[in-house]
């Protein structure tokens, strides 16, 4: 028996036969792995390595800083107006409790715990009260804060565009306003737990759904794919990331932050062209479907989010402290990928297994159905083509043919 065929622990060929907005999920790719990147540096300094000896990861960290959350919270507004026309409020408002405060506070907790249960060996401040702070200030529970922001956000814009019918530029100029406040927050150091995050990011959100109709829209992504929009752009980019990382790279309390807090309107502006050109090179991505891994870590943007502090952490402590290695290159390609690839693993995992309420409520019926069949599918499709090694194309094409890839 053909054992290959089974062997898909990314569930690749659910999700690349899946129809979505390719672009949407390349960009969230793109935002993870920079993320993944971030927090990976932040995860193995101050544990003895001599991080200063290779300033390039340093810079590459600060450069890359910039526009990453904001274009979440842009991608995360372009699809609320779709989702309320076909759930109205309510289904809407259920499914940012499933998808998005369900698996802050399961794995918020998790790692609250963790880090009580270590705080004796690593010396953290963490208390329980910790798992409060989930919802009350978030930021003490790096980076679960972006799960509380998102879903406060989604929640609040969605109810005044159904409720209150605001349409999405009067709530971008709201957005705005609230994005002052959010400057006299940074730049007087006042501190109001979760409203800070609300008050920095709904701007954002705003803009997204926005800009939907245009973006939403296949004539107008094929009319925006273009080399001759994304080279500007990306020249652009360059150039302000150049401007601001030697700003930033200054030695100051804030760190790569400096600019958010001291100049959050030019901030405003670093984030929304960053955001432009990563969505002009989503677009040709997805004309030349290329890079396909992208995609898949896209579509697993969350489930990475919810666990890669975790997961990363463990992988240093097991190289450092166990297998003692101390190279620094070496350990954070290892603890990046580790952070990148362990979560996707580990959430086709329990979807498999029936362990899918670590990430929601609600049985995500139709992914655990296909895996199910898929299962049972490759098996007999090894029995009858044991010649096969694993054609991965063939496999796909006969599970269209069984009306199971729609």
């Amino acid at each position: 028996m053909n054992h290959n065929l089974k062997m898909d622990p990314f569930n690749s060929s659910y999700i690349l036969n899946e129809k979505r907005w390719l672009w949407i999920d390349y960009d969230k790719g793109i935002s993870i792995i920079l993320v993944g990147f971030s927090h990976c540096y932040l995860t193995l300094s101050g544990h003895g390595l001599a991080m200063e000896k290779y300033p390039f990861f340093n810079y590459f960290n600060t450069f890359m800083y910039g526009f990453r959350m904001p274009l979440f919270f842009i991608v995360s507004g372009l699809l609320v107006g779709r989702s309320l026309l076909k759930k109205n409020y309510s289904g809407y408002l259920t499914d940012r409790l499933n998808n998005i405060l369900f698996p802050l506070l399961i794995w918020g907790s998790v790692q609250v715990t963790l880090q009580l249960l270590a705080a004796k060996y690593t010396n953290n401040n963490t208390t329980p009260w910790y798992y409060l702070y989930l919802i009350t200030d978030p930021r003490l529970n790096p980076p679960f804060w972006y799960l509380n922001a998102l879903f406060c956000i989604g929640s609040i814009y969605a109810l005044l565009k159904a409720k209150l019918r605001l349409p999405p530029f009067v709530q971008v100029v709201f957005g705005f306003g609230l994005y002052a406040v959010n400057a006299w927050i940074k730049l007087y150091h006042h501190d109001f737990g979760f409203l800070n995050d609300i008050c920095e990011y709904y701007f954002f959100f705003a803009l997204g759904d926005l800009v939907s109709d245009l973006l939403l829209n296949d004539g107008n992504i094929q009319r925006l794919t273009s080399w001759k929009i994304f080279v500007p752009l990306a020249i652009l980019f360059i150039g302000i990331q150049y401007h601001f990382t030697k700003i930033n790279l200054i030695p100051n309390m804030y760190g790569v932050q400096l600019t958010e807090f001291k100049q959050p309107f030019w901030f405003m502006i670093e984030a929304l062209l960053g955001c432009a050109a990563s969505l002009s090179f989503s677009f040709l991505l997805q004309k030349y479907k290329v890079f396909n891994f992208i995609r898949i870590v896209g579509y697993h943007s969350l489930f990475i989010y919810c666990m890669h502090i975790i997961t990363m952490s463990f992988t240093r402590i097991l190289f450092m402290n166990f297998l003692h290695i101390t190279n620094v290159p070496v350990l954070i390609i290892i603890v990046w990928s580790s952070g990148i690839i362990l979560p996707i693993f580990f959430y086709n995992f329990c979807l498999k297994y029936g362990l899918w309420w670590l990430y929601t409520f609600k049985k995500p019926k139709k992914q655990v159905e296909y895996m199910k069949k898929a299962d049972i599918f490759s098996l007999n499709f090894a029995r009858l083509y044991p010649r096969s090694n694993g054609d991965s194309s063939s496999f796909n094409r006969e599970l269209k043919d069984s009306n199971m890839l729609k």
